[in-house]
């Protein structure tokens, strides 16, 4: 993912504007001529109504009812970071950029020179990876969704890639890991999508001038890709890029492509739409409705819009869906260490991100022999248990003609409106937005979700007053399902 500095982006949505904060590290500084000629060579794109044109692609896009109704998915950054689970997933920028990242590899790994990032590799086993067990874990979890990291910045494919030599088939763990997950994720019914963040490879690494390092071994300058960053190397990289991507559409036939920062820039756009519309029109011969998800202004049209992290997402009700990807670490990979989130706070989330016409995405990290950690394995299955007493107000709902009130959110479905409380008072719940005088309609039930019996409830000029059972039906938050009003 992406941190360091930021820049401030305002896009046109409909008749509102809509200001949004993203990282300014990016994809290769290029032209639009160099990027032309990457985007004219390698495959067509396949027969369709879809055309390498933001109008085509706004025209003929519609965002799939699955990705709206789904609201929570899980994604994952396993990578070769995980072999050092120090600092972050951007362990190979600063292991070479970072004084106090290269001296602490130095001391737990040798010196740059003599054990580079490349040598992680063989580290990198997942010798006790077992996809049946995650996907039944993220079933477990109330997930609809699933996206795992095909590629991270550091140019490392977990897949069967023809396109990428340094692959996960080739090298390492010498396994198709997202062809594997693939199917099991599938097997337990839920949706798969891969993510591609490698567009930043090329000029990801930044070393540090007069270091000693690795980089330009010349059995490895194209996996660092740090000699050579001509124009021409920069538009050969970018035909790898989109060959790439045509593998993991046609190998795989991932429900949600997702693109990270790196392709925001308009420069891209003639790549980025050859793939939109390969993508689309590749989907279209398979019956399947799909989307890509991009974050800030990188898609003009015809893409799922993404926040990284809660606190970057929409503060109002909004009229486009979108999701939030957050880490249950401090970070996106694994790290050792690091705290992790608390179940209560990911469900605050979701409700909140929910009620706004949102979702979540929240991302977990395994360990580089394929394990996921007992503490975010429990983490999972606490959402889990909270989703199946409450996943009602949450799967297939839309938002309210409010979000919230105090700490309550809502969403709706059909005609029934669901508020959901993150507090448990005990002389009862006041909604004041329920009042008669505001022309919401007469309330003829309450219930409670996980709680067997009706609840007794008056509804006045002040609000809608329910009296709660003395027994919780679940932890961290609780949902009154209302019946009887004007929806």
């Amino acid at each position: 993912m992406n941190s360091t500095r930021f820049i401030t982006t305002a896009i046109f949505c409909g008749a509102t504007f809509f200001v949004f904060t993203a990282s300014a590290q990016d994809g290769p500084h290029t032209t639009p001529e160099i990027v032309a000629q990457a985007a004219a060579a390698g495959a067509t794109i396949p027969p369709g109504k879809f055309r390498p044109t933001w109008d085509s692609i706004r025209t003929n896009y519609s965002t799939p009812e699955w990705l709206r109704d789904a609201k929570f998915g899980l994604f994952m950054h396993w990578g070769l970071y995980a072999v050092p689970a120090h600092a972050s997933e951007w362990y190979e920028k600063h292991m070479y950029g970072n004084p106090g990242i290269t001296q602490w590899h130095t001391e737990h790994f040798g010196s740059p020179d003599k054990f580079g990032y490349k040598d992680f590799i063989p580290q990198f086993t997942c010798s006790n990876w077992n996809p049946e067990a995650w996907a039944e874990l993220f079933k477990k979890s109330g997930a609809k969704f699933i996206i795992p990291t095909a590629e991270h910045h550091d140019g490392f494919s977990l897949w069967d890639s023809k396109a990428n030599r340094f692959n996960a088939v080739q090298m390492g763990p010498h396994r198709d890991l997202i062809g594997d997950l693939s199917k099991a994720v599938r097997k337990q019914g839920l949706k798969f999508g891969v993510s591609n963040h490698g567009i930043e490879h090329f000029t990801f690494i930044q070393p540090t001038k007069g270091a000693t390092n690795d980089l330009y071994d010349p059995q490895w300058q194209d996996f660092y890709s740090v000699a050579d960053r001509s124009d021409a190397a920069c538009e050969k990289f970018l035909e790898s890029w989109v060959a790439q991507n045509e593998e993991l559409i046609d190998q795989y036939q991932p429900d949600i492509l997702w693109f990270d920062n790196g392709v925001n820039r308009r420069e891209f756009d003639a790549i980025k739409l050859k793939i939109a519309a390969y993508y689309y029109n590749r989907a279209a011969t398979w019956g399947k409705e799909v989307s890509l998800s991009t974050k800030d202004h990188a898609y003009l049209a015809g893409s799922y819009l993404d926040f990284e992290r809660g606190s970057r997402a929409p503060k109002e009700l909004t009229d486009y869906p979108w999701f939030v990807d957050e880490p249950v670490l401090y970070r996106f990979g694994y790290t050792e260490g690091s705290p992790i989130a608390k179940a209560v706070n990911v469900v605050r989330l979701l409700a909140d991100c929910t009620s706004k016409n949102g979702g979540l995405m929240l991302n977990i990290s395994p360990k580089a022999d394929g394990t996921i950690p007992d503490d975010q394995q429990n983490l999972l299955r606490e959402i889990g248990a909270w989703l199946d007493v409450n996943g009602e107000a949450i799967y297939g709902t839309r938002p309210w003609t409010k979000f919230a009130e105090g700490k309550i959110r809502f969403t709706t479905k059909g005609k029934t409106l669901y508020a959901i409380t993150t507090e448990w008072p005990a002389n009862g719940i006041s909604i004041a937005s329920l009042s008669t005088t505001n022309s919401v309609g007469k309330i003829s039930g309450v219930e409670l979700l996980g709680h067997k019996s009706a609840l007794k409830f008056t509804q006045d000029e002040n609000g809608l007053r329910v009296e709660l059972p003395t027994q919780k039906p679940c932890d961290h938050a609780w949902t009154l399902k209302i019946s009887g009003l004007k929806i």
